[in-house]
């Protein structure tokens, strides 16, 4: 069984990717819907955080971990290899080289909370990956909470407010191609696209998704269940379960359960 956490509901959107890649793995899926977003903690919280998420995922003895969250990939991916032997994949390192590799003018953006920007771990990927490559990177913080509470149809004024202002200076200083560094992102990408229509988007959470399954193949840590997956939240799963059955296709209130995660 391969294990998935993020702040929220973002990480469906590695989630999918994972069951697309493995369709006959079982998965456990945690959102700290109880204390999303993330972005916005202290490094100290943040850290906490992580190492709870991670106990749970590690009780259900999850194989190898994908941590679906650009703030704790940014900020606390160390603190958790350093405590936990199973490989633990973060969203960082797999989007840069994808989006090094799709820039086709030198010019790459990165968006993601305030906590993962000023983290500096994408600037400092990019840099080591491709040092000729320009990184413009620019805080979001009112994505998260928008997506968490449902303001995702392209068409939501709201939103499309807020990304124009957020995604001025992506234009303005003519980036070919956009990492989406944080996996809720992707879930209101068409207005994104919107606002920068010929930008090439990277999805951090596909990109990880993707080399999660090439470490799990190549390390005999695959399963080969049923091709179920469990859901459990830190708060009422009703929000989680409506947004989750939008962006998966199907109706997930009965396989949702909430946890106390303060245990771990």
């Amino acid at each position: 069984m391969l294990g998935i956490f993020d702040s929220g509901l973002g990480g469906l959107t590695a989630l999918r990717e994972l069951r697309r890649l493995l369709p006959e793995e079982d998965f456990i899926y945690f959102g700290d819907t109880g204390r999303v977003p993330y972005g916005t903690r202290s490094h100290e919280a943040i850290i906490k955080y992580a190492l709870q998420d991670m106990r749970f995922l590690m009780s259900h003895n999850v194989n190898a971990v994908l941590v679906a969250c650009g703030t704790v990939s940014s900020t606390a991916l160390d603190a958790l290899r350093s405590q936990f032997s199973i490989p633990i994949i973060g969203v960082v390192d797999a989007a840069v080289y994808a989006a090094a590799a799709a820039t086709k003018n030198g010019v790459v953006g990165v968006i993601g909370t305030g906590a993962t920007i000023s983290a500096g771990a994408f600037a400092r990927s990019m840099a080591a990956a491709a040092p000729s490559v320009k990184l413009i990177s620019t805080a979001c913080p009112l994505f998260v909470p928008l997506v968490e509470n449902g303001f995702i149809d392209r068409d939501n004024e709201v939103t499309k407010l807020v990304a124009e202002s957020y995604l001025s200076d992506i234009r303005k200083g003519g980036a070919d191609t956009l990492i989406l560094g944080c996996t809720h992102f992707p879930i209101i990408s068409p207005i994104i696209e919107s606002v920068l229509p010929n930008v090439t988007l990277i999805n951090s959470g596909a990109e990880a998704a993707a080399e999660l399954a090439k470490i799990a193949w190549n390390s005999g840590l695959l399963s080969h269940g049923t091709g179920h997956t469990e859901f459990y939240v830190s708060d009422e799963p009703q929000g989680f379960s409506h947004v989750a059955a939008v962006f998966l296709g199907k109706d997930i209130s009965s396989e949702t359960q909430k946890i106390d995660i303060d245990k771990y």
